[in-house]
């Protein structure tokens, strides 16, 4: 029997109503909109499209955004002192430094920068060190992780005591999510390039996180039946017979494995839409939490 496709496009729309529907209370009892500011350095395509879907979901749902682009010429003062005049911004309640920075940049000095309460994107080193403290909170947690569990919350009745693998080690994704499913109590493995016999671990997954950036990695007969998939990959494959020549594909070969897991997630129309739609949350809450 094929497996549910789990409907992350539904919840995501789920999130954002409700984001919508709480901004629209704040601004009737006379609180600012909030706001987000997009910082893009460079000139990289796929920055630029993210950030513009950013920008699309903030109208969308009540947020005010700003968008500030610097020439990938920018220098490590010129890219910090923009994150300041944001950190002392009252119009800005999350500020959203978009990934990759061009060569030369210290990443970690300029995500250090972001002000603990308006890091929406969960990427100040402080934000990610508490998340690797049991019994400590951090501020705001990465979108793509939030999103992945609540996809998880939604799908699993109870993730306590389950078998997690998490395919890839990234800051951005693999490292967060495997903290939040020891958080969920869990039993967690995570596999990397250097990881031997990785299909043999991933065949004891009750739950799977693909976020290794491979095309159609994930094969058919390492999946154990009824396992719950998340494909965090998103790779363009060629593809003749599409009308663009290529095609979007996780790191799951979606189709074969489909027909052995208990839920999967689709890509494109997955996991990415989550992320947008908790960068909306993770921005209404700063706001809130500005007073």
């Amino acid at each position: 029997m094929s497996a549910v496709i789990i409907d992350a496009k539904r919840i995501a729309e789920e999130i954002k109503a409700e984001v919508a529907s709480e901004i629209k209370l704040l601004v009737s009892s006379g609180k600012p909109k909030p706001g987000l500011a997009t910082v893009l350095v460079g000139d990289d395509p796929a920055s630029h499209v993210y950030v513009k879907s950013k920008h699309k979901a903030c109208e969308l749902v009540g947020i005010e955004s700003f968008s500030y682009e610097l020439p990938a010429s920018s220098t490590q003062q010129e890219v910090e002192n923009l994150v300041k005049r944001l950190n002392d911004d009252p119009n800005v309640s999350g500020i959203l430094v978009q990934m990759p920075l061009p060569e030369g940049l210290d990443k970690y000095r300029i995500l250090s920068s972001v002000a603990i309460t308006k890091d929406v994107d969960g990427f100040n080193p402080m934000n990610l060190g508490w998340l690797a403290q049991k019994d400590s909170k951090p501020k705001f947690i990465p979108c793509t992780p939030a999103g992945i569990m609540v996809l998880l919350e939604k799908t699993v009745p109870s993730l306590q005591g389950k078998n997690a693998v998490v395919l890839g080690r990234s800051e951005i994704v693999g490292m967060p999510v495997a903290l939040l499913l020891v958080r969920a109590n869990t039993t967690l493995t995570i596999c990397h390039s250097k990881t031997r016999n990785i299909s043999e671990i991933v065949r004891q997954a009750d739950i799977l996180v693909a976020a290794i950036g491979k095309p159609n990695y994930v094969k058919a007969d390492w999946v154990k039946p009824g396992a719950v998939i998340i494909d965090v990959g998103i790779n363009r494959i060629d593809d003749p017979t599409h009308p663009k020549g290529s095609r979007l594909v996780g790191d799951v070969s979606f189709d074969e494995v489909k027909e052995i897991a208990g839920a999967i997630t689709p890509v494109p129309g997955g996991v990415g839409l989550m992320t947008i739609a908790m960068l909306m949350s993770n921005t209404l809450r700063a706001a809130k939490m500005s007073g």
